[in-house]
């Protein structure tokens, strides 16, 4: 957690209503760099590409936190790729949206999935494509390196840049905001 900045009552309360945890992928949970892999041709005359993306591992026990303690958790990106879903697999994710150009129509179908209201919804992205969601839910996060207007309009910032374990720290202030993070740590698993 941002432990060098107060936190306020107001994000405090924000956080202790939180039940869905939604998230952008590129720049957020990845550093933001998109690496293209040429693959062998398959015979068909067409060129393969794969797409290949880091993601931290402290992230992936934060969300496996969030999943056993009855936190649900989704990402929404604007592109597809097989990467993205597998990691979803792994943590336990509730909602992927893969190749989505507005993240509006995901963010209120996986709201409505969860049975939860938007200020129970914390969103976590970090560029202007995230703005649209970042306005509508109770608690919207910045990761540290994100662009400066969506800064302006989150309630939190992240101490962590992009892909350096910003959904860890954003459920672990959820979690002690609750005051269930003692509880947390010894379920804790990779």
């Amino acid at each position: 957690m941002n432990d060098d900045l107060p936190i306020s009552p107001d994000l405090l309360d924000r956080a202790r209503k939180i039940k869905l945890f939604l998230m952008d992928v590129d720049g957020t949970l990845t550093r933001g760099g998109v690496c293209l892999l040429s693959l062998p041709n398959d015979g068909s005359g067409d060129a393969r590409i794969a797409e290949l993306k880091v993601f931290n591992s402290l992230d992936g026990v934060g969300l496996n936190l969030a999943h056993t303690m009855g936190i649900k958790t989704g990402f929404i990106t604007g592109r597809c790729s097989p990467a993205v879903s597998q990691r979803a697999r792994e943590c336990h994710v509730d909602f992927v949206y893969l190749g989505q150009a507005t993240k509006t129509a995901a963010f209120e179908e996986s709201m409505r999935k969860a049975q939860v209201n938007a200020d129970e919804v914390a969103y976590m992205g970090d560029d202007l494509p995230d703005m649209a969601v970042a306005q509508r839910v109770g608690l919207a996060v910045a990761v540290a390196n994100a662009a400066p207007e969506l800064k302006a309009i989150c309630h939190y910032q992240t101490k962590a840049r992009g892909g350096s374990g910003t959904a860890r720290e954003v459920i672990e202030l959820i979690l002690k905001a609750q005051g269930r993070w003692e509880e947390a740590i010894p379920l804790a698993r990779a």
